[in-house]
């Protein structure tokens, strides 16, 4: 199969799709790679060290879209990139298609097969594509919260560690999985004061044991997300649902109520945000102030670490994308139920029935099963 690497495009986006070393994966599998040029320059991998991996390198994107079978991204596909892809082609990146009504319509127009980062599974009932840049996620969230409290920078001027004689600032985190875990480590290392809401009673005893009482694990109400969002300093929104629009949680009256100076840090924003008063913001120009609350809601956050992400992210998706080159798309997720479930898009159709539900009506869309949808 011939696999084609594009430069991601997306504001301050400097992922790429596969590395050198990930490249030479596919060359050992007796793939051909072809990778636009620069795609990975940005992060230090150099064209050079592509050749010498075994890709060709393009001089465009439209090169790689009009060459390859199998184009492999971060981040995804803008207008013009979906508007390149064609029916027989596959498409594995991320999609985030239900708060996106845009992509999901183009996307479905090309006909192609659009397998989804987020939604493919494994045999423990989490998201193994999902997990490391929600890992990078959630410790960065807490950075850039941090960072955004200085006064300088629109905050409240708040210390999350304190000091000697001053108590450290408060962190809620709405959410106790991965994203909200990698949270509560980088804030317990700062010396914060954190509260972690999760509306899983197995996943709170989970977090009080390793954490061994240094956070506060309380069940997630309405009324506990009023009490703890007013005092808080910094508010990380680390909600899933997968493929789906993100919940509301936190309100615009929520907003109104807590603290002037506060940061509000929205990792759900790539699912359309788990905060009423979110919009998505870009690593250029991060953040904006509601009611003298700082949001930060930057969609790809991890490509502000990107060759940490890059590297994370391709230890996660190189075994899938090998069976999808290897045995073809279509025989890949027959045989493998948790390839099949990251399948969202194929030959016109919607696979994934959280994104019917969040845009079937605006976009006259039905829900079509993956596997009927491979026998078209």
């Amino acid at each position: 199969m011939l696999v084609g690497v594009p430069k991601e495009i997306k504001n301050h986006e400097y992922r790429v799709g596969l590395t050198p070393s990930a490249v030479r994966e596919f060359i050992e599998h007796g793939h051909q790679v072809l990778v636009e040029t620069n795609a990975g320059a940005a992060i230090g991998f150099s064209d050079e060290q592509y050749v010498a991996a075994g890709a060709d390198i393009a001089d465009s994107a439209s090169k790689v879209f009009a060459d390859a079978e199998m184009i492999v991204k971060v981040k995804e596909p803008q207008p013009n990139e979906c508007k390149m892809l064609r029916e027989g082609q596959t498409l594995y990146t991320y999609l985030h298609l239900a708060p996106d009504p845009t992509q999901t319509e183009l996307l479905v127009e090309s006909g192609a097969t659009c397998i989804a980062y987020e939604t493919v599974t494994d045999n423990k009932g989490t998201l193994p594509l999902l997990a490391p840049m929600s890992e990078v996620a959630g410790r960065m969230s807490v950075q850039a919260g941090a960072h955004f409290l200085e006064k300088a920078h629109g905050g409240s001027g708040t210390l999350l560690g304190g000091v000697p004689g001053v108590a450290p600032g408060k962190v809620l985190i709405i959410g106790g999985g991965v994203v909200g875990l990698n949270a509560a480590k980088m804030a317990i290392g700062m010396g914060a004061d954190v509260t972690i809401l999760d509306r899983s009673l197995p996943r709170l005893q989970f977090l009080d044991d390793i954490f061994a009482g240094r956070v506060k694990t309380v069940y997630s109400t309405v009324d506990a997300i009023d009490y703890y969002a007013s005092k808080a300093d910094l508010v990380v929104g680390a909600v899933l649902i997968p493929g789906a629009a993100a919940p509301k949680l936190l309100t615009a009256d929520h907003i109104a109520n807590m603290k002037e100076g506060s940061v509000v840090v929205d990792v759900a924003i790539d699912q359309g945000g788990c905060f009423e008063t979110s919009k998505a913001t870009t690593h250029q120009d991060p953040v904006y102030i509601v009611d003298g609350v700082v949001h930060y809601c930057v969609a790809n956050m991890p490509g502000g670490v990107a060759r940490t992400s890059t590297m994370a992210l391709n230890n996660a998706t190189l075994p899938f994308g090998l069976a999808l080159a290897n045995k073809g798309p279509v025989q890949a997720m027959r045989d493998d139920p948790h390839l099949l479930n990251g399948l969202n898009v194929h030959k016109g159709k919607v696979t994934y029935k959280a994104v019917v539900d969040a845009l079937g009506k605006q976009l006259n869309l039905d829900y079509v099963a993956p596997l009927d949808a491979l026998s078209l």
